[in-house]
């Protein structure tokens, strides 16, 4: 168990609060496309912030996401924002955005002093932004962009960009002719067949895909007869829905050549690790975060051990792994 300690915590105490079990020689790095990280874990888009990095030691977990990226500044959705279901977390949180500008020159550089690599999660309200918001980040050094088509496209009449495989290819094709930097494509499960989607984000240039964002969900306060969430609904994530992104990581994985990055209610090592045997190469870490902020660290300390209960002596040893 991770102590407590009644005192400020330094980096010296979260060395030693989270270092990994001795003895055990495990390679934890994963390829992810042209990058190589550390290990598999990362934060999902949305939870995670500079302002966490005194919580844990971020230089440890194989790489950073950034909140989703508008051209402008958005305040998000209206309150409440957040509610609790059975074993998950509803949001409606609307995504908050600082603006491009703001960005790279007040944010960016916090998220770059963790030492490991960024990757910047870019949005839009229509086709256009996408394509705005990459110019805009020309020339900034990250190690990646995730590319986040789970949004909705104002263009029409607030469907999810990421429901229409042509939506998507043209999305990522243009972003892809706008950067050189290695693409994640984040998708949506409100659709029909994943696969197709995550093919179309292949097609266009993508390097690598997220799977997924969050499943649409609502709550309804019987008392006043009325949503819980603000903005009527929201998105559902947490342990509830792990064997839904877990379905969904196996078909992806099986239907582009590209890597996967399996995200949906993982909050711990063993979790991490079906994730990879279905066909994820890395993980996102999202509503477990919010209620044990060292969550992902945690989860790197533990990995060597699965690994060796498992008899394999590298991480990527266990990728596509599921049997018939």
């Amino acid at each position: 168990m991770t102590e407590v300690l009644d005192r400020p915590v330094s980096g010296d105490d979260r060395d030693r609060m989270f270092a990994t079990t001795p003895g055990l020689d495990v390679d934890l790095s994963v390829p992810l496309g042209p990058l190589t990280l550390a290990n598999p874990v990362m934060p999902a888009s949305g939870c995670f912030g500079p302002e966490l990095g005194p919580l844990l030691p971020v230089r440890e977990l194989g790489a950073v996401v950034t909140k989703t990226l508008f051209a402008q500044r958005r305040s998000g959705n209206p309150s409440h924002r957040l509610t609790e279901s059975a074993l998950g977390m509803l949001n409606s949180v609307g995504i908050p955005s600082p603006g491009t500008s703001r960005f790279v020159h007040d944010v960016l550089p916090r998220y770059r002093e963790f030492g490991v690599p960024v990757i910047a999660s870019v949005g839009g309200l229509s086709v256009a932004e996408y394509w705005q918001v990459t110019e805009e980040l020309a020339g900034v050094d990250c190690a990646a962009l995730e590319v986040n088509v789970s949004c909705p496209n104002l263009e029409h009449g607030g469907l999810s960009i990421g429901a229409d495989p042509a939506a998507v290819e043209d999305v990522v094709a243009g972003v892809a002719a706008r950067t050189p930097l290695p693409l994640i494509v984040k998708l949506t499960p409100g659709v029909t067949d994943i696969g197709e989607i995550a093919r179309a984000a292949e097609r266009a240039g993508a390097t690598a895909v997220t799977v997924s964002n969050t499943f649409p969900a609502m709550a309804v306060d019987v008392t006043t007869r009325r949503a819980v969430l603000g903005n009527g609904t929201g998105g559902l994530s947490g342990p509830a829905v792990k064997p839904l992104a877990l379905r969904l990581v196996w078909q992806a994985a099986a239907a582009v050549d590209i890597p996967v990055i399996g995200c949906g209610g993982i909050s711990s090592a063993r979790d991490v690790v079906e994730f990879l045997i279905a066909g994820a190469t890395a993980v996102q870490v999202g509503t477990a975060t919010f209620t044990r902020p060292y969550a992902m660290a945690e989860i790197v300390r533990d990995l060597p051990g699965q690994c060796a209960g498992l008899g394999v002596g590298a991480v990527h040893e266990l990728i596509a792994t599921l049997r018939a």
